[in-house]
């Protein structure tokens, strides 16, 4: 029997068990997928420790690539032995093989490798909504992105310096800001030594940004929202220093009629027509070139537990994969 990651409480990285799972065959609307790479990100630690709950025992993670093996019968348009994509539910990427809807899956371009497919679909498909729907990035903006060397922030920043963005970011090294910068990001600004809200209201000259896209949540979000000029966006989309606590909306007003949203990749992609608009748009990025994607760590998909142990520690950059 094929093996995957599971859990049967929330805790620390030890609760992630490497077990064989019976699979079974496909549903009528279902098919069965043998992985090739699995995606690591950060919500899969949310679901782990019980930040974001899930039905318990569970699998775990949201991204993979790999081969169709079988199909159920009333699922049209995919076949045995095509390669295909996917970020969103249900639990349970961390697997050898394994069940999933048919329309949340998009074929993957025979030109893009299973790893970069799974590096790609959360990380790339979140940047997408971030710079096209949540705020439409134009020529001209400027923006600030934090965690700018992180899997989504790497791709923000090619992305929108692409759409003719000026890019700020903030990263927690200098190793990391010449990352960044090699990525797009025109001022890379080392939170650990600079104050990232001065150095944003230097760089633009008082004006501000026109959005911030902020997955810290509770450390960065009162500055986040003072970088903004006014009338700006904060797009809260993670929250990796906790929660923001609730707080007076009337400040919103006092900063310059500012807006704040919450969104979540699995709004954006719940209709499968958008899901696969924007999987085309996000595979044209990186086919063109403009967007590319750099799986900068690999770890055995047993060893899951480590990966999100160096996740946490900041220890990665880019986009990482786990190999079954």
């Amino acid at each position: 029997m094929p093996n995957a990651i599971r859990f049967n409480q929330p805790g620390g990285p030890d609760v992630l068990k490497w077990e064989e799972v019976a699979v079974g065959d496909p549903g009528p609307k279902e098919v069965r997928i043998r992985q090739h790479a699995v995606g690591l990100n950060y919500i899969d630690v949310y679901h782990r420790t019980g930040a974001y709950p899930a039905p318990l025992p569970s699998g775990i993670g949201l991204e993979g690539a790999g081969e169709v093996v079988a199909v159920g019968a009333e699922v049209a348009d995919l076949k045995e032995g095509d390669s295909v994509a996917y970020a969103g539910g249900p639990l349970g990427a961390y697997a050898e093989e394994r069940l999933m809807p048919a329309d949340r899956l998009v074929k993957l371009p025979n030109a893009l490798s299973f790893e970069q497919g799974a590096a790609m679909m959360l990380q790339g498909l979140t940047a997408q909504y971030l710079l096209r729907r949540t705020y439409h990035v134009q020529p001209g903006d400027t923006i600030l992105i934090h965690a700018a060397a992180g899997g989504v922030g790497l791709l923000v920043c090619q992305w929108a310096k692409a759409l003719g963005a000026t890019v700020i970011g903030t990263v927690g090294s200098d190793e990391k800001a010449a990352l960044a910068k090699a990525h797009g990001c025109d001022h890379p600004i080392v939170y650990t030594r600079e104050k990232f809200l001065d150095r944003v209201k230097e760089i633009t000259g008082g004006e501000g940004v026109a959005v911030v896209y902020d997955s810290i949540g509770k450390d960065t979000y009162l500055d986040s929202l003072a970088c903004l000029r006014p009338l700006g966006l904060l797009a809260l989309f993670g929250q990796s220093s906790g929660p923001v606590p609730l707080f007076d909306l009337g400040l919103l007003a006092k900063m310059g009629a500012l807006f704040i949203t919450r969104p979540t990749l699995f709004v954006y992609v719940a209709k499968r027509s958008d899901l696969v608009q924007m999987s085309a748009e996000l595979f044209d990025m990186v086919l063109s070139g403009k967007v590319k994607i750099e799986v900068n760590q690999r770890y055995a998909l047993k060893d899951a537990a480590q990966a999100q142990i160096d996740l946490v520690a900041r220890k990665t950059t880019g986009s990482t994969v786990l190999l079954p």
